[in-house]
């Protein structure tokens, strides 16, 4: 099931109630764990789980597990919800990043031990895995928020077209621009401005140009910064999350001669259940919807 309030839509002490709306009618007919992961586990969440240091796996998240009471009603006993704890990570300079939920999709998408993922998104994620399979490091770009602030508060978006549809080749033109630029990434940016009034680039196609900017820049600068991998490791990077959003980004990884596959499906769902065995709350294997 699903709700379309997010963390920020729930009040404060409003969670317990958030979770009965979704999905009390089974908590009050099967006894079952109770497990997730995510925002609710942040600051801003239903409890504040802490971060593990990589490199981490769904063993060391089993023995975090940060557990919070739930009242499912009248009808049902009370209930431990166990959240799973975000990743923390420093690069060699020292600067942290963190990272909560999708350690969990990492962990569900079968990404190749010593592997490269990415997870497009508001703030996108570069995971690399160690040789036995866990999250070696990881860094945050905030490609999708820089899009949606430069659309709607920015002069980039004064020449756009706000009904266009998609528009692959404005697309990829911004995406080797992005790419070329990745060093010098908002100069790169602001020739989303100049295409418009130069008119090589049609008010329809600039948004499309922008996010070609914005998601090559990313690659470039990801790229030029990915650890070292092994030579014989897989060179395939796993893309997991919204399919039209991936599609996307497969598409600009091919611009820059990287090939791609798709995640394996309901990967956070997986995660999660790999986590849950891990922590002895179910000793069955995954059951995917079909099945």
């Amino acid at each position: 099931r699903t709700a379309g309030c997010g963390v920020m839509a729930v009040p404060a002490g409003g969670f317990n109630a958030a979770l009965i709306d979704v999905c009390g009618d089974w908590l009050r007919a099967h006894a079952v764990p109770l497990l997730a992961s995510g925002m609710v586990g942040s600051r801003q969440g239903w409890v504040e789980a802490p971060y593990l240091a990589c490199p981490a796996g769904p063993a060391s998240a089993a023995t975090a597990l940060t557990l919070v009471r739930v009242d499912a009603g009248p009808a049902a006993a009370k209930r431990t919800l166990h959240v799973v704890p975000g990743l923390c990570w420093q690069d060699p300079n020292g600067v942290a990043d963190v990272m909560r939920g999708e350690e969990t999709q990492v962990w569900g998408a079968g990404v190749a031990a010593g592997g490269l993922c990415i997870l497009p998104g508001t703030h996108s994620k570069w995971v690399w895995t160690d040789p036995a399979g866990r999250i070696a490091g990881f860094r945050t770009f905030m490609t999708g928020e820089l899009y949606s602030l430069l659309c709607q508060h920015s002069i980039l978006g004064r020449l756009m077209d706000p009904a266009a549809g998609e528009d692959l080749a404005s697309f990829d033109a911004g995406v080797r621009r992005g790419l070329g630029g990745s060093a010098v990434a908002t100069h790169a940016i602001f020739a989303a401005r100049t295409a418009g009034l130069m008119g090589t680039v049609p008010p329809s196609g600039l948004r499309d140009h922008l996010s070609g900017i914005l998601i090559g820049a990313e690659i470039g600068g990801a790229l030029a910064e990915s650890p070292p991998r092994p030579h014989d490791a897989d060179s395939t990077l796993t893309l997991i999350g919204d399919e039209g959003l991936c599609r996307r980004y497969a598409r600009a990884l091919q611009l820059a001669g990287r090939a791609s596959r798709p995640a394996q499906a309901q990967a956070t769902l997986r995660g999660q259940w790999i986590v849950a065995n891990a922590a002895g709350l179910v000793s069955s294997p995954f059951l995917s919807q079909n099945e």
